[in-house]
């Protein structure tokens, strides 16, 4: 266990939030409006509200859950039910149709707000948009976009209204997942000719999505594609080694050291807390603690890259030390990769 965890903080996450949600970028740690908004993290902040709200209760972050609620609605494309993602400070859309990655992080979130306990008008809300942008979500490529959106449907199940299209989304893209690592062999078992960005969500999306569908295959193939990540990402020291976006791991050569990203360390919290709930092997937390301390200085330079008393973290961590730049996806990272840790130290104990 790395250290007692901090109190909910949203001072960082109060400042970066803009008219209609909160900012992409930080200069610092001050917004930068000029770089607008975008759906992928108005999708991560609803999460972390949702968060945070089990721990102040739902009338503390009703407020912007309420504004992200009302982003998603915005960004959705009337005749094709797709997401838009980038959007400028005066709030006009700046594209057409945003990303998978956008549109699939949009279903999580949904889901996640719509299966909450909490039964309120937000939840309602996103329960209706879910309906709305959740058959489309067969139409994305990209692994990581199915993953968020398996997610996503794990999440929405937990809810007061059964979605009527999740089963059928959650069967065809957690099928998609398990026959891309199908294909591997154990000489690279990754189904990308390198790996990449936020990589662990890929393994949580097959342990989560097998045990709801009760496919142990898939689930024994998800755990297997965690370990192997994590055999390749701990330090002959101890600490996390996270695969750097300079160059990331292309097969057959060596991973690149930095600059290393919040939102991996996160995935990886995520995932080995996953693991632990499904299978009840504590060495999964033990892997979730090591990640969490990758945030608070276990990690290559020594240093905090996450600033606990103000909520915030930085954007990354290079040869040279912490990006000073404490931006949306970066600090999201950290606030949800600290209430998935307090979850499981609850659960543990109870």
């Amino acid at each position: 266990m790395f250290g007692p965890l901090p109190g909910v903080v949203r001072t960082h996450l109060d400042e970066l939030t803009g008219s209609f949600g909160i900012y992409q970028h930080a200069r610092g740690r001050l917004p930068d409006p000029g770089q607008g908004y975008c759906t992928d993290d108005v999708a991560r902040a609803a999460v972390v509200d949702i968060l945070h709200g089990r721990q102040l209760g739902r009338p503390v972050v009703a407020e912007t859950l309420d504004r992200s609620i009302q982003f998603l609605a915005g960004a959705i494309v009337a005749k094709t039910s797709r997401m838009r993602n980038f959007r400028d400070d005066d709030g006009n859309w700046l594209e057409r149709e945003g990303s998978p990655d956008a549109h699939a992080r949009a279903v999580q979130a949904l889901g996640v707000i719509s299966g909450d306990p909490v039964d309120d008008a937000a939840s309602r809300a996103a329960s209706d948009l879910l309906d709305e942008i959740l058959p489309v979500s067969l139409e994305l490529t990209g692994l990581r976009p199915w993953a968020h959106v398996v997610l996503g449907c794990i999440a929405a199940s937990a809810g007061r209204r059964p979605h009527g299209s999740a089963r059928i989304v959650l069967e065809e893209l957690t099928g998609r997942l398990h026959d891309a690592f199908e294909a591997t062999d154990a000489e690279w078992p990754w189904p990308e000719p390198q790996v990449t960005y936020e990589n662990a969500i890929l393994a949580q999306a097959l342990v989560e999505g097998g045990q709801r569908l009760g496919y142990p295959a898939m689930v024994d193939r998800g755990l297997a594609t965690l370990d192997w990540l994590l055999n390749q990402q701990v330090s002959a020291s101890g600490h996390l080694e996270l695969i750097g976006n300079q160059g990331w791991w292309p097969h057959g050569q060596e991973p690149a050291q930095f600059d290393q990203q919040p939102i991996d360390a996160a995935s990886i919290v995520e995932a080995c807390a996953a693991a632990w709930r499904v299978t009840g092997q504590p060495a999964w937390l033990t892997e979730m603690e090591r990640a969490y301390g990758w945030f608070l200085g276990a990690n290559a330079l020594g240093i905090s890259v996450a600033e606990p008393d103000r909520g915030g973290c930085g954007d990354g961590l290079s040869s040279v030390g912490v990006n000073a730049n404490q931006g949306a996806e970066s600090t999201l990272a950290w606030l949800t990769a600290v209430e998935c840790v307090r979850a499981c130290r609850v659960d543990e104990l109870s």
